[in-house]
């Protein structure tokens, strides 16, 4: 049985009961929204959490590999119990990604609070990973693709 949500960000979308993660302690700043689906274009690397209480409230996350092909996540044992599994085959990541409007360019990665996804049970949690080294704005890019892109942006008219 097929649901449909009214989203700001792409109009209605549809959906089932087993596309939502349900996430029992909400998202950090919003811990009263405990239902979210996957949403975007299946060949974009840039992945919308929507949430299902709040059409107008989604998050861009990605998947970790993305962005840092060596990322290896230590998560605490309490919230891999919260998710309902210590088996990495049942387990997923992703990560919130920031994309300033008028400068794409200067997207960052939250790596220190990676996303954790039990794909059987559809649980899910934003954890603190116990790796201090990963930072809370990592830049995506590099500075010399910043740089293309920036300069492509400001010779067809747009922001700098």
């Amino acid at each position: 049985m097929s649901n449909i949500i009214k989203t700001e960000r792409f109009g209605e979308v549809e959906y089932t009961p087993e596309d939502i993660l349900f996430f029992p302690r909400g998202i950090p700043a919003f811990e009263s929204k405990h239902e979210w689906i996957l949403a975007g274009n299946d060949e974009n690397a840039i992945k919308w959490l929507q949430s299902l209480d709040d059409g107008n409230l989604a998050l861009p996350v990605t998947s970790p590999d993305a962005v840092q092909p060596d990322y290896n996540a230590r998560i605490p044992e309490d919230e891999l119990n919260l998710v309902g599994s210590m088996n990495p085959a049942d387990l997923a990541l992703l990560i919130v990604v920031t994309i300033p409007d008028s400068a794409p360019w200067n997207m960052t990665a939250n790596l220190r609070a990676p996303i954790l996804i039990n794909i059987k049970t559809r649980r899910a949690v934003q954890v603190i990973a116990l790796n201090e080294e990963y930072p809370v704005r990592h830049i995506v890019f590099s500075d010399e693709v910043r740089e293309k892109m920036k300069a492509s942006a400001i010779s067809n008219g747009g922001d700098q």
